[in-house]
């Protein structure tokens, strides 16, 4: 069912909470910001992903919006930040709460739930959201939606660094902890000989006797070869998980150092292995995502997760589409790196490839150009701070919800913090100080006769 609307008319005041009006100071950047969102085009919006009547109602929509804009911008867990809801009045109010609360509203694993039935669009809302609102408060310029950087990165998965021993006793381990929940009896399921092994070869591997070591992978491979075939042959009717997860194991079994789509971990099958020159980490486990921003300024304004290791130039274009649909016009200057050379991009923006030479470049040119690198650091904070260097959603759809919300809570960060340098606030702060510096009048007693 739809989530309830808020409330036009206060009702009547409690006699046991506290109004967070007297708790406040409305000067504060997180309450003036509240004023500036759009709340009502949000329902709207989200309300379509649920049904008219059946079902109990839903998790008010402001509240989630909230929750998510606050997660990313603090680079908070989903318990975490419902932790710091419930002492921070400032966040409370921001979503929507009339009376401070003691406990938290929701359980954290909600949140997960309306991830996944907002979807990619709804994330998408999130973030052209917060560049509506940048733009109605007269932070970001229209002018500065002319000129975008864009470049890739890799958003990195939440997991383990593979190695083929770890990853052969570990399928083993998951394919015999699934036939014991679906009641089948394994002829043996390895688990002393597989935790020993998988010892030894760490040891031979760290003392460099790599022949000793690669004889205990092959021991792991046998042992996970072996579950198997007992699995196969003792299930007809299995269920989804234990067939999905012997399929897994097949391609863990019979992968070879030259296999093309590997797979390097158990619960998040579609992980790639990337490799972008870095000389400090010469591979990266997890998906290539495109980030556009403004050069000016650094306002996020499109950011999408691709699959299958795509060319840079080759995102282009989608990623142009999706900045469109957000910030509501194209730009007409778009900067990008080398490694957009033959992108294939025919719209109406100028693609700028950067170069090591002037040439025949107009010197105003030049110098948005050389302003391409300005998106480096963006990156560098969506990583280091919002919650991009290492994904904890599962699946495509987490890692496409992570980077637009990711690119959400730095839009937001930086409105906020914007909001507190402005002179408007300056001026309001320094007036409460004035106020409170001016001398009270003393009372004077007179002595009685």
């Amino acid at each position: 069912m739809k989530p309830r609307k808020s409330a036009s008319v206060e009702p009547q005041g409690e006699l046991f909470k506290t109004e967070l009006r007297f708790l406040i100071d409305e000067r504060h950047a997180l309450v003036r910001l509240a004023g500036e969102v759009d709340w009502a085009q949000l329902e709207a919006t989200f309300g379509v992903s649920f049904h008219e009547r059946l079902g109990r109602p839903a998790i008010p929509t402001r509240l989630m919006v909230a929750l998510h804009y606050l997660k990313y911008a603090h680079d908070l867990s989903d318990e975490d930040v419902l932790g710091v809801w419930v002492e921070n009045p400032y966040w409370q109010f921001f979503s929507g709460m009339k009376f401070f609360e003691h406990e938290a509203p929701i359980d954290p694993s909600s949140m997960s739930r309306w991830r996944k039935r907002v979807g990619e669009v709804g994330a998408e809302q999130l973030l052209g959201e917060t560049i509506k609102a940048g733009l109605r408060l007269n932070l970001i310029k229209a002018s500065q939606l002319q000129r975008v950087n864009v470049d890739t990165t890799v958003q990195e998965k939440h997991v383990r660094y593979p190695t083929d021993a770890r990853l052969l006793n570990r399928a083993r381990e998951r394919l015999v902890k699934q036939a014991k929940t679906d009641g089948i009896e394994l002829r043996q399921s390895y688990a002393r000989l597989g935790k020993r092994e998988l010892l030894q070869q760490s040891r031979y591997a760290h003392a460099k006797q790599f022949k000793r070591a690669r004889r205990s992978t092959r021991k792991l491979k046998t042992f996970l070869g072996r579950v198997i075939r007992d699995v196969e042959r003792k299930t007809d009717a299995s269920s989804a998980e234990l067939a999905e997860l012997l399929v897994i194991s097949k391609r863990i079994y019979e992968q070879q150092r030259t296999s093309k789509n590997k797979v390097y971990s158990i619960h998040e099958p579609l992980v790639e292995c990337i490799s972008k020159g870095k000389a400090h980490k010469r591979y990266e486990f997890g998906c290539k995502v495109s980030l556009a921003a403004t050069s000016r300024g650094g306002w996020l304004l499109a950011a999408k997760a691709y699959h299958g290791n795509p060319y840079d130039g080759h995102t282009l274009k989608t990623t142009l589409e999706q900045l469109a649909g957000l910030a509501g016009s194209e730009p007409e200057h778009v900067f990008v790196d080398m490694g957009y050379r033959g992108h294939g991009y025919e719209g109406k923006a100028n693609v700028h490839i950067d170069q090591r030479r002037r040439g025949r470049i107009p010197k105003s040119t030049w110098r948005w150009l050389k302003r391409r690198a300005a998106i480096e650091p963006t990156i560098s904070h969506l990583k280091h701070g919002k919650r991009l260097d290492k994904n904890r959603l599962k699946g495509e759809l987490g890692d496409q919800m992570n980077v637009i919300l990711a690119a959400a809570g730095m839009n937001l960060h930086k409105i906020l913090k914007a909001m507190a340098a402005s002179p408007e606030h300056l001026a309001l702060m320094w007036r409460w100080l004035l106020e409170r510096l001016q001398p009270r009048p003393r009372i004077t007693t007179t002595a009685s006769a």
